[in-house]
C-alpha cells in the first residue's frame, strides 16, 4: 500500500525538492500544502500516514497547527515530523511538548530525512 505523506511548508521549492527526492526513493504519494490552514484541511480529508510540518509559516505558524491537529479527533494520532530553519533548543522543546513525534533542522539531507520518515512510520504502524 502506498503511504501517504503531507508536506505543510511556505517554501514550494523545498515542499518539490522532497516531494521528488522521496517518490524517488519510495512508493510514497505526497502531498503539498504551502499555508498552515490548508494543511489542516487536506490532513482532516485525506489523512496522510506521516506529516511533515514546517514551524515558521506566514498566518498560522507550526506549532498553532500542530495543536489544532492533536487536538482534533480525525488527525490526533497522525505522526508530525517538525522542519524548522532555526537551530534553537526552545523551539525544539516546545514542538516535542505539543506531541510531534520528531524535528528536522534545515537544509535537511536526504539521508536525515529518510531516515527519520522511515523510522517514524515503521513506529505508528
Amino acid at each position: 500500500m502506498m503511504e501517504k505523506i503531507l508536506i505543510v511548508d511556505d517554501e514550494e521549492d523545498f515542499c518539490y525538492f522532497v516531494k521528488k527526492n522521496l517518490e524517488a526513493i519510495s512508493n510514497y504519494k505526497i502531498i503539498i500544502a504551502t499555508r498552515g490552514r490548508k494543511g489542516i484541511q487536506i490532513a482532516r480529508k485525506e489523512k496522510p500516514d506521516l506529516i511533515l510540518l514546517d514551524i515558521m509559516m506566514p498566518g498560522i505558524g507550526g506549532l498553532e497547527v500542530l495543536k489544532k491537529l492533536k487536538g482534533n479527533e480525525k488527525t490526533q494520532n497522525i505522526p508530525i515530523i517538525m522542519l524548522t530553519a532555526k537551530d534553537e533548543d526552545k523551539s525544539r522543546i516546545k514542538a516535542l511538548g505539543s506531541f510531534c513525534d520528531d524535528y528536522i533542522i534545515k537544509p535537511v539531507e536526504n539521508l536525515v530525512l529518510k531516515g527519520k520518515i522511515h523510522k517514524v512510520l515503521s513506529i505508528t504502524k
